[in-house]
C-alpha cells in the first residue's frame, strides 16, 4: 500500500502547492469550529448572569467575524481542492496513457481494452474523488474530532465522560459496516470490466449482431452484467445505510443524557457548578464529534474501493515495456534488406510450442515476397518481428544488416510502414487519416498515393471527396475502401520496408493487380512482404514463402514452387480451378 501511495503521489506534481493550501484552510476552518460554540457558551452564561447590550454585540461581531472567516476557508479549501483533484487526475490518466503508448504487444496483451478504460475512466474518477477527500474531510474530520473532545471537557467536566461510551461505541459500528460492505465493493471493479467489454464488442461488432438478429442476446448479455453490478452496489450500500440510524441514535442518546443530568446538575448546584451556555456547547460538541466519526467511517469505505481502483491504476504505471533501446542505439536504417537468422519465438514464457522455430531467411533490398500458409501458420507472427512489435525468444532478425534491437525503436518502426490485417481508420477526415503517414505530405502527394492505392476514384465520389468526415472506427467506408485508405496512408509514409497483411483481401483481383503494379512503381526500392490468401496476389512475387506450423516449408518463384512444392502446386490447383479457397 506504501507503494501505491509513493506510485500516485508522483501525479499531484505542479498542484502541490494547491493541495498544501487546502490542508491550511482546513486546519484554520477546523480550529475556528471549535472556537465558536465556546465563546457561544460563554454568551449564553454572560446573558444568564446579566450584561449591557453593549458588551453583547461585541461577542456578536466576534462570532460573525469568525462565522465568515470559517466560510472563507471552507469556500477556499473548495476551489483549491477541486483544482488539486481535477489536476491530479489529469496528471494520473496523461501518464496512464503515456505508459500504454509505450507498450510493447507483450505488455498489451497483459490487459484487455476494457479493463484499460475503466482504468483510465472509472478508476481514476474513483481515486480522485478520495484525494480530494484525503486533503479536506480527512484532514478536517480527525481535527475536529480532538478539538472538539478537548473542548467539551473543558467546558463540561465530567459531562463529557458520555463520550467516552458513545464513541467507541459508534467507532465499532461503523468498523464493522466497513468491513462488511468492503467485499461487495471490492468486487465491482472487474465486473465493470466485463460489462466495457460487452458494450465495446457490441458497438464493434454492431453490423454482425444485426446480420444474426442477435440483438436479444446482446441485451440479455449487457443486462446481466449491469444487473451484476447493481446487485453488488445495492448490496454494499444496504449496510452502509445502516450508518445513518447508528449515528442518530448516538446522538440522540448524547442529546438525552446531556440535557438531563446538565439540567439536574443546573438545578442542584444553582449554577455554581455547571451554567446553561456550558450545556449549550456540550450538545454543540457532541454533535461535532460524531459526525467527525460518521465523515471518518464514509472515508474508510471510500478509501478501502480506492484501494482497489488504486492497485489497477498501479498494474498499468509499474508495467515496464518489454521492450527498450539500448544505451547507444542505431539511428539510421541503411535499406530494406531483411535477414532472419535461426529465429524461434513464443509469445509467453508459459506457451509449450513456439509460434515460430527455425526461421532461416535472406532478403534483398527492394524485394516483393510474397507469404502463403494457412490460418495460424504463423505468417502475422513472422512480419511482427521485423518492426520490433515483437522480440524474437532465439536467433536474431536484421534489418539494413544492423540487428533489430540495436535501433532506436522510433527509427526502426519510421523505416516500416504496415498494413495490418485488422485496418483501423480514425476519427477525422480522409485527408487527416492519410496524413498518419506523413504529417507535412502535400495535396499532391495525398492525391497520388491514392491513385496508386486505386482509392482516389471514390474519394473524389464522396460529396466532400478528401474532406470527407470518416466515423470512428471507419463504419462509413466498406471493407475494400478502408484498405484502400490503409495502404494510401503506408505508401506515403515512403518506407524502406512495407508490408500488407492479407490487406488486398477485401478488393477484387483486377484491383488488387494494379495495386501491385503501382507499388513496384511507386518504390522500387523499397521492401514489399505481401500475406495472402490468393495465389494470385503473390504470383509475380521475387520470391514466395510457404508458411506451416510456425516454420518456412518451402521458397522460392512462382515457376521453382510450381515444380518443387506439392503444397504449392495444391493450393494453385485448388484457386484456378476449384475456386478460390481459405489457405
Amino acid at each position: 500500500m506504501l507503494h501505491v501511495l509513493k506510485r500516485l503521489g508522483t501525479c499531484v506534481r505542479e498542484y502541490k502547492t494547491p493541495a498544501i493550501l487546502t490542508l491550511a484552510l482546513i486546519i484554520g476552518e477546523a480550529v475556528i469550529e471549535a472556537l465558536i460554540p465556546f465563546i457561544t457558551a460563554s454568551l449564553v452564561n454572560k446573558i444568564q448572569g446579566g450584561v449591557d447590550m453593549q458588551q453583547i454585540m461585541r461577542t456578536g461581531a466576534v462570532l460573525i467575524v469568525l462565522a465568515l472567516c470559517s466560510l472563507a476557508c471552507g469556500a477556499l479549501a473548495g476551489v483549491f481542492s477541486s483544482k488539486a483533484g481535477a489536476g491530479f487526475a489529469r496528471n494520473l490518466r496523461h501518464d496512464m496513457f503515456e505508459r500504454v503508448q509505450g507498450f510493447a504487444f507483450e505488455n498489451i496483451d497483459k490487459f484487455s481494452s476494457s479493463s484499460l478504460v475503466t482504468r483510465m475512466t472509472t478508476d481514476v474518477n474513483s481515486v480522485q474523488m478520495s484525494f480530494m477527500m484525503l486533503i479536506r474531510i480527512a484532514v478536517r474530520s480527525p481535527l475536529m474530532l480532538i478539538f472538539s473532545v478537548v473542548m467539551a471537557y473543558i467546558m463540561g467536566g465530567a459531562l463529557a465522560t458520555s463520550f467516552v461510551v458513545i464513541v467507541p461505541v459508534l467507532a465499532f459500528g461503523l468498523i464493522m459496516i466497513g468491513k462488511k460492505a468492503m467485499p461487495a465493493f471490492r468486487a465491482v471493479f472487474k465486473k465493470y470490466d466485463r460489462m466495457n467489454e460487452s458494450i465495446e464488442e457490441n458497438v464493434r461488432a454492431m453490423r454482425v449482431v444485426k446480420g444474426f438478429s442477435r440483438e436479444e442476446y446482446e441485451k440479455e448479455k449487457f443486462a446481466a452484467a449491469s444487473d451484476n453490478i447493481a446487485a453488488d452496489f445495492t448490496r454494499a450500500e444496504r449496510i452502509v445505510a445502516c450508518n445513518t440510524p447508528l449515528m442518530q441514535l448516538c446522538i440522540y442518546f448524547n442529546m438525552v443524557f446531556v440535557l438531563y443530568v446538565g439540567s439536574r446538575i443546573v438545578v442542584k448546584t444553582q449554577g455554581t457548578v455547571i451554567q446553561v451556555g456550558q450545556i449549550s456547547a456540550m450538545l454543540t460538541y457532541g454533535v461535532q464529534i460524531l459526525m467527525s466519526l460518521m465523515m471518518l467511517s464514509m472515508i474508510y469505505v471510500m478509501l478501502t474501493m480506492s484501494v482497489e481502483a488504486a492497485k489497477r491504476i498501479c498494474e498499468v504505471l509499474d508495467e515496464e515495456p518489454t521492450l527498450h533501446d539500448p544505451e547507444n542505439p542505431v539511428r539510421e536504417v541503411k535499406d530494406g534488406s531483411i535477414d532472419f537468422e535461426n529465429v524461434s519465438f513464443k509469445y509467453s514464457a508459459a506457451a509449450q510450442k513456439d509460434a515460430l522455430s527455425g526461421i532461416d531467411l535472406h532478403i534483398d533490398s527492394g524485394m516483393t515476397v510474397g507469404i502463403l500458409g494457412v490460418t495460424g501458420s504463423g505468417k502475422t507472427t513472422l512480419v511482427q518481428l521485423i518492426p520490433r512489435l515483437y522480440d524474437a525468444t532465439g536467433g536474431s532478425v536484421r534489418v539494413g544488416g544492423v540487428d533489430v534491437r540495436d535501433y532506436d525503436v522510433e527509427t526502426l518502426r519510421e523505416a516500416v510502414a504496415m498494413v495490418l490485417q485488422k485496418n483501423e481508420l480514425f476519427s477525422g477526415t480522409i485527408r487527416d487519416n492519410l496524413r498518419w503517414g506523413n504529417p507535412n505530405a502535400t495535396d499532391e502527394e495525398l492525391i497520388e498515393a491514392c491513385r496508386l492505392a486505386q482509392a482516389d476514384d471514390f474519394v473524389r465520389s464522396f460529396p466532400g471527396g478528401y474532406d470527407t468526415k470518416i466515423e470512428q472506427g471507419g463504419t462509413n467506408v466498406s471493407g475494400g475502401q478502408k484498405q484502400r485508405l490503409c495502404i494510401a496512408r503506408a505508401l506515403l509514409k515512403k518506407p524502406k520496408i512495407l508490408i500488407l497483411d492479407d490487406s488486398t483481401s477485401a478488393v477484387d483481383t483486377h484491383t488488387d493487380l494494379l495495386i501491385r503494379q503501382g507499388l513496384r512503381k511507386y518504390i522500387p526500392e523499397t521492401t514489399k512482404l505481401i500475406i495472402a490468401q490468393r495465389v494470385a496476389s503473390v504470383e509475380d512475387a521475387d520470391l514466395i514463402l510457404i508458411l506451416d506450423n510456425g516454420r518456412i516449408v518451402a521458397q522460392g518463384t512462382h515457376d521453382e514452387l510450381m515444380r518443387s512444392s506439392g503444397i504449392y502446386r495444391e493450393i494453385y490447383s485448388q484457386q484456378t480451378k476449384g475456386g478460390e479457397k481459405d489457405v
